[in-house]
Parts: structure tokens; C-alpha cells; sequence
């Protein structure tokens, strides 16, 4: 593992840390580099680009002279392509360059770019970024004892409010936090200043072999029984009512002998 010695604001050495080699000493893939800034820039651009075809010109619709007998080319507006001032044929439209590029590659891109910056002696690696005060001129004394006379590149965690005011004022400085670092940045910039816990955070995301967090595995529980519905009490029997007695019919009458 790569040991880069730690640093303190005014460039006093304060201690080392290691660095992972699959992050910090990984091989350098140009290719995966140029696709992962081709990408980045894509991102970039506005696409607002416009031009006006024959239907948005000013020009009036009428045809000019007839269609035959003039001797004269056909022409059936004011406003054809074929004109000063006329429309635009196939001009560009408004749209997005934005494309989908694969985490791995990008992942891969970092990891080369971080590489490469450390392979040429120009990572830095800072305790903490503490400043007492938002001015600029405090993070340019820090900077120039850092040797990042020239452009560099931030990388902290968090929000650091004091650091954010005073570094974007200055030209060719650009502050990014760890989860949110492009390679294209890393390459243009010409020395990188990476915090320690940054640095930290981007071993732990970037290394391909770290294991996986392990989910505790948690024993299924059977649901409670329902609880059961008591029953009704039932109701005291009532005495069975006494059917009134029948009505005895009369006897019949004999006939006459």
C-alpha cells in the first residue's frame, strides 16, 4: 500500500496514512479515462442551439410569378432555402448530449485518475480542511504552502461553509466533495488536495474488493393465534305454551225415518 504523509494548513507534516492499492495504485486506463471525460463534457452542454426553417422566416407566403411562361425558375416563396434570407434546411434543433455511461467504467475512470495523480507526486493530503475565517486571501496563503500554486482541486466531506467562500473566488481552485468527484476534474487540475477523512471515504467506495455489509438475518415469527369469540350465552327456555283445545263439533242429525 502506497503510505502518503499527512499535512497540516501551513505544510507541516503531522502524521501518514495508507492508501488502498486497488484505489490509489490501480493501473492507468487512458481509454476508460477519455469515455469518462467525453461524458462529463456531453453532460455540460446546453443544446439550446437554433435555426429557423422555412416556416419560421418572416417573408410572405404569396408565389412570386407564375409557374410557367416566364421563363424564369419556378419559385413558390419568398422564403426557400434556395434564398438570401431564407430558411435554414436540417439546422440544428434544441436537444440534450446526455448519454448513459456505465458506473463500472466510470468507477474505473476515477480509480485510474487518482492513480495517475499520485503516481506524479501531486496528491496532496491534508489533516483537515479548518479555517478560522471565509476570507480568500487565508486559503491562498494555505494553498501556495501546499504547492498548489498553480490550479488545484478540493476534495472534502460535508458542508464546510468557510472553505466554500473562500475558495470560489479564486481562479483555477474548484472545491468537490468525495461522493460527487468527476475524473475529468482530478485530470484537469494540476495538483489535488484531498482531505483525510475524503480520502477514507474514497477507499471505502471505490475499492472493487472491499466485502459487502451483511445483513442481519432476522428469524421469521409466526403471527399470534386469533383470539377466539366466546360464545353466546344462550337464553333460558322458555315454557312450551299450551295449545287451547279443540273445538268439539256437533254431532250430525239423523235424517227423518
Amino acid at each position: 500500500m502506497p503510505v502518503v504523509d499527512v499535512v497540516n494548513l501551513d505544510g507541516k507534516k503531522v502524521g501518514q496514512v495508507e492508501l488502498a492499492d486497488t484505489v490509489f495504485g490501480a493501473e492507468v486506463n487512458h481509454h476508460l479515462l477519455h469515455e469518462a471525460s467525453r461524458w462529463y463534457l456531453a453532460g455540460l452542454r446546453r443544446g439550446t442551439h437554433k435555426t429557423k426553417d422555412k416556416s419560421e422566416v418572416s417573408g410572405a407566403g404569396r408565389k412570386l410569378w407564375r409557374q410557367k411562361g416566364t421563363g424564369r425558375a419556378r419559385i413558390g416563396s419568398i422564403r426557400s432555402p434556395l434564398w438570401r434570407h431564407g430558411g435554414t434546411v436540417h439546422g440544428p434543433k434544441p436537444r440534450t448530449y446526455e448519454y448513459a455511461l456505465p458506473k463500472k467504467m466510470l468507477l474505473g475512470a476515477l480509480r485510474s485518475a487518482l492513480s495517475a495523480k499520485l503516481a506524479e507526486q501531486k496528491l496532496t493530503v491534508v489533516d483537515a480542511w479548518t479555517l478560522e475565517t471565509h476570507k480568500t486571501k487565508a486559503l491562498r496563503t494555505a494553498l501556495d504552502k501546499l504547492s498548489a500554486e498553480s490550479t488545484a482541486l478540493l476534495v472534502a466531506t460535508g458542508d464546510n461553509r468557510n472553505l466554500e467562500l473562500a475558495s470560489r473566488n479564486l481562479d483555477g481552485v474548484k472545491l468537490a466533495v468525495s461522493n460527487a468527484l468527476q475524473p475529468y476534474d482530478v485530470l484537469r487540475h494540476d495538483r489535488v488536495v484531498v482531505s483525510k477523512d475524503a480520502a477514507a471515504r474514497l477507499v471505502r467506495v471505490l475499492d472493487p474488493e472491499r466485502q459487502p455489509a451483511e445483513t442481519p438475518q432476522v428469524e421469521s415469527i409466526a403471527p399470534a393465534p386469533a383470539p377466539k369469540k366466546e360464545a353466546a350465552p344462550k337464553a333460558a327456555a322458555k315454557p312450551a305454551a299450551k295449545k287451547p283445545a279443540a273445538a268439539k263439533k256437533p254431532a250430525a242429525r239423523k235424517g227423518k225415518e
